[in-house]
C-alpha cells in the first residue's frame, strides 16, 4: 500500500518550496496538495496529486480514517503555526494538522518568518512538545550548495529524511 502524504501551503513567501516538495516526492506517493488563499497562484494537476479547497473541511483528509501517513506545511505561516498550536482547525490546512496530532502521525511544519518572535517560539515548543517537527528552510553549508536549486534540494532531502523517503537530493556528510 503506498503512503500517503499531504503537502499544505500556507503564507506567499516560499511556496515554491512547498511546491517542490510536491514535485519531487516520488511518484508512488499518494499525494494531496492544499493551498491557502494566501499562497496566491494556481497549480495544474498532475499524477498521483489531488488537489483540495482549503475552505473544504469535508475533504477526506480531513478525516483521521482516511489514513494520512505524513504532513508538510511548507511554507508555514506564523498564522498557521499559531491556529495549529492552540487547535483552531477553521481550514482544511489546520484541519488536517489536527488530525495529524490527533492521530500521532508524522507532521512537519516549515515555518517561514524571521526572526521568530518570542510568541512563535512559544507556539514551535508546544508543537514540538507534542511531535510536531518544526523544520525550518535552512540550509547546511557542508553539503556545498552552490545554487538556489541546490539549497532547495538540500532543505527537501532532510524533510524527506524525517518522513523515511530514500533521496538523494544533497551530498551527505561524509
Amino acid at each position: 500500500m503506498n503512503k500517503k502524504i499531504i503537502i499544505a501551503t500556507s503564507g506567499a513567501s516560499g511556496v515554491n518550496l512547498g511546491i517542490k516538495t510536491l514535485k519531487l516526492l516520488p511518484k508512488e506517493i499518494d499525494r494531496h496538495f492544499i493551498m491557502t488563499k494566501n499562497s496566491g497562484i494556481v497549480l495544474d494537476k498532475e499524477n498521483n496529486l489531488t488537489m483540495h479547497d482549503n475552505e473544504d473541511i469535508s475533504a477526506s483528509i480531513a478525516s483521521g480514517s482516511f489514513g494520512t501517513d505524513a504532513m508538510i506545511i511548507a511554507p508555514c505561516s506564523m498564522n498557521t503555526l499559531a491556529k495549529i498550536a492552540c487547535g483552531i482547525s477553521d481550514n482544511l490546512v489546520t484541519r488536517c494538522a489536527s488530525v495529524m496530532i490527533k492521530e500521532q502521525k508524522k507532521l512537519i511544519i516549515a515555518p517561514r518568518e524571521m526572526p521568530f518572535s518570542a510568541i512563535a517560539l512559544e507556539n514551535m515548543q508546544k508543537l514540538a512538545t507534542l511531535g510536531v517537527i518544526i523544520a525550518p528552510p535552512v540550509m547546511a553549508y557542508y553539503s556545498e550548495q552552490q545554487t538556489l536549486d541546490e539549497m532547495e534540494n538540500f532543505i527537501i532531502g532532510k524533510w524527506f529524511d524525517l518522513l523515511g523517503i530514500e533521496n538523494n537530493l544533497y551530498k551527505r556528510w561524509e
